[in-house]
């Protein structure tokens, strides 16, 4: 896919206010195609992880693919409701909802409960008891599988906060069985994030196994099977690949487990689906030269996109203003704090004040996490088939 800042889309956006979001609605809706497609192989679920980018409007080209949402706040579930996605397809996870988070999901009736503790279990069971309603629930299993990923975002280990650990089982499900008011209706794992080596899938899989006969053992057939999400982003290439592996992937797990009748495959992909779409425009304010360092001082900071400075993430940089010459530069924002760096030593065009920048692979976990620290205003967003 050629890059889609040309001279002509770069006038436009010279136009608008910075720092924005801009989002190319042509590569969401073909990631998406690929997306449901190599799952409908499979006859597999698929459930959007709205923590990705909640933007309303991105929310809304999502749901038309006619695929679920996986929530983990109760303000997730009111965004995903608002923007159409059924009820019916909504997944609530999170290590710790609040009561008021509970009540919404059991008033609007959402298909699951991905439940990460026995208490957690014990007080779904006490609201969804005085509603006269029983809730579904899946347990979150922590199957202890290193995803080889950066430590901020691995989720699947023994020392992590998430999920019941396997050792813990037994007695979760002794005690679920004087729980009247929920309804067992599978078991769900997330092992991590950006993972792009799929060894741990397949180590995944293999303990799905082990995992499946200590509930048949108990005469518990498990309905649905949720691997979470966790797959990768190429974030250095993203004009050659814009788009997942997804068949691979999906082929992955196929090989590796076959679901018994009856059982439904589920997914919560969530930066595979819109990290590509999204960038991060900002205009130079300043080029400083320093004693050491020369500095491209952005009018954007990590309270546009945290990514960089929370766990040294990559976004490949580029001056779309700008097409000669070669220099080197510390690309920074204003943010009174030092880690408020998204580059060092990037190679880029000789670059000027009041050229815009690209910060490219932005579309997950960037706008959502925008921050007003130094009292600045969160950033807007804008669509390619709208400027």
């Amino acid at each position: 896919m050629a890059n889609p800042f040309t001279s002509s889309v770069a006038e436009k956006l010279k136009k608008l206010q910075t720092p924005f979001y801009y989002y190319d609605t042509e590569v969401l809706k073909q990631t998406l195609q690929a997306l449901t497609g190599e799952a409908g192989k499979y006859g597999y679920q698929v459930h959007y992880a709205v923590k990705a980018n909640a933007n309303p409007r991105i929310l809304s080209i999502i749901k038309d693919f006619d695929i679920g949402a996986d929530c983990v706040s109760g303000g997730e579930i009111e965004a995903a409701l608002n923007a159409g996605f059924p009820a019916s397809k909504i997944v609530f996870a999170g290590v710790g909802k609040a009561d008021w988070e509970i009540e919404l999901g059991l008033d609007n009736d959402i298909f699951c409960f991905n439940a990460e503790s026995l208490p957690e279990l014990e007080i779904i069971d006490e609201l969804a008891a005085r509603k006269g309603k029983t809730a579904n629930v899946a347990l979150r299993i922590n199957p202890d599988v290193d995803a080889h990923t950066h430590q901020h975002i691995t989720t699947g280990t023994k020392e992590n906060k998430f999920g019941i650990n396997i050792e813990q089982l037994d007695a979760v499900l002794d005690r679920m069985e004087t729980l009247k008011h929920l309804n067992l209706v599978g078991i769900h794992f997330h092992i991590g994030s950006q993972i792009l080596d799929f060894e741990p899938f397949e180590t995944l899989c293999a303990k799905l196994v082990e995992i499946e006969k200590r509930f048949s053992e108990r005469g518990i057939f498990l309905k649905n099977i949720n691997f979470g999400g966790g797959l990768g982003i190429d974030y250095e290439n993203p004009d050659e690949h814009p788009i997942p592996d997804f068949k691979r992937f999906f082929a992955t797990i196929n090989r590796h487990f076959t679901p018994k009748a009856g059982q439904t495959v589920h997914f919560e992909p969530g930066r595979s689906v819109v990290a590509q779409c999204g960038t991060l425009i900002s205009k130079v304010l300043y080029i400083k030269e320093g004693s050491f360092k020369r500095f491209a001082i952005l009018d954007a900071g990590f309270t546009e996109l945290i990514r960089p400075a929370l766990y040294d993430a990559y976004h490949k940089i580029e001056n779309i203003s700008a097409r000669s010459g070669e220099a080197v530069y510390d690309v920074v924002g204003p943010i009174c704090e030092s880690s408020d760096t998204f580059g060092k030593d990037v190679k880029l065009p000789v670059s000027h004040r009041g050229d815009l920048f690209a910060l490219r692979s932005a579309g997950a976990y960037g706008e959502i996490m925008a921050s007003q620290y130094n009292c600045r205003k969160l950033p807007k967003s804008y669509f390619s088939d709208q400027i």
